[in-house]
């Protein structure tokens, strides 16, 4: 099963083609990073899997350029510039060096004056850019502009799968992927009718913010047309609220891969954490991760979950997928409609959430109580 879920990958999420090239790549441990054994042999494995899908892919394909790296030790850091020339091409690379861009944009310290001539040299060298991307990194590249470039201005079909373990392939990646396809898109519609969103879940967590402006999205695994992006395995409806709006508070029970000691909470006012509340050793991590940028307190994403396949709730990459749960991200949101830039994008799942929508005019709408959708999501 496991193997013919990978062809299924190559034939049905992505649609490759024979005369396409692929980018498929992951992260080694770093020398930085100190693992408990469970979580040092998953990266172990995950490093097998991706070498197994670089081999199962030469049989869809023109070309499979494969390439591992030291891990950034941050979901949504840049990865390194070797990886930027296989993806977009020497040409490209080799410009944006010469215009002394490639460094701060890396950095995440690129100014908005020069987007526009990042983009333009891109655009220009766009034919050398890979067609698709099967990102099996242990640390997300989803929130970066690596991504983002690749899909919105290069058209590549982009499968983000950190966090990404073999059981996920008999598991949440073996579901309906039509059947998925229409539950996501019809819970969006439904989202994008609202203008405010507020939560509450049992464990004490209540949060609401604006999404005037902004457009939920639907990551649906079907990443066949040019430019599409999501992760795999799929399913959720996702949005940046908008910055400064968001206000409540965030009770932790999870971290992306293990169950906490003690839960954490977070007080949000104005659209950033502003405190960190707990005992438990993650807490600290926390703190010193939003103390390092101001931008890392912010309240990043909305996330709901819609794939029925999904179960596991100690990976991150499955556990936001479970259908009937949110997530709420912090940090980076400008690749998917926000406005803050930073090397720091990490998800929190909350389970059995009351998600309440309200319209222009106050009317508002249950979408979601105690887990459970109002009306038939499909």
């Amino acid at each position: 099963m496991i193997t013919q879920t990978i062809r299924n990958i190559f034939r049905i999420n992505l649609n490759v083609k024979k005369s396409e090239n692929v980018l498929i790549f992951t992260d080694r441990i770093s020398i930085k990073e100190v693992l408990e054994e469970a979580d040092s042999c998953r990266r172990e494995r995950l490093r097998d899997i991706a070498l197994l899908f670089s081999e199962i892919g030469k049989g869809f394909c023109k070309n499979v350029f494969y390439h591992e790296y030291s891990a950034t030790g941050n979901h949504g850091a840049e990865p390194p510039e070797e990886l930027w020339g296989m993806a977009f091409g020497e040409k490209s690379l080799k410009t944006l060096k010469e215009e002394r861009l490639l460094n701060p944009l890396i950095r995440k310290k690129i100014h908005r004056s020069e987007t526009e001539k990042i983009e333009y040299i891109v655009s220009k060298y766009r034919k050398y850019a890979v067609a698709a991307v099967i990102a099996l990194s242990n640390y997300s590249t989803s929130h970066t502009r690596f991504r983002d470039l690749l899909t919105r201005i290069c058209g590549a079909r982009y499968a983000s799968m950190p966090l990404f373990d073999a059981s996920m392939l008999e598991g949440a990646m073996n579901v309906n992927w039509k059947a998925l396809e229409r539950t996501t898109k019809n819970i969006a519609m439904k989202v994008n009718k609202s203008e405010f969103v507020e939560i509450k879940t049992p464990n004490g967590t209540q949060i609401s913010f604006s999404k005037k402006g902004r457009k939920a999205q639907s990551d649906t695994g079907i990443l066949t047309k040019p430019g599409a992006f999501g992760n795999l395995p799929a399913g959720e409806v996702y949005l940046a609220p908008v910055e400064g709006t968001a206000n409540g508070k965030l009770v932790i029970e999870w971290a992306p891969t293990r169950q906490l000691k003690s839960p954490i909470t977070l007080t949000v006012k104005k659209g950033l954490v502003s405190m960190v509340s707990g005992t438990e050793e993650y807490a600290d991590y926390l703190r010193a991760k939003l103390s390092e940028r101001k931008e890392n307190a912010n309240i990043a994403e909305l996330g709901i979950g819609t794939n029925n396949m999904a179960k596991r709730p100690d990976n991150i990459l499955e556990s936001e997928k479970i259908f009937g749960t949110i997530h709420i991200a912090l940090g980076d949101n400008s690749s998917f409609g926000g406005n803050i830039n930073t090397p720091f994008h990490q998800d929190f799942v909350f389970f059995s959430p009351t998600v309440t929508l309200f319209r222009q005019g106050s009317k508002k709408e249950t979408l979601m109580l105690g887990g459970k959708f109002c009306g038939k999501p499909d």
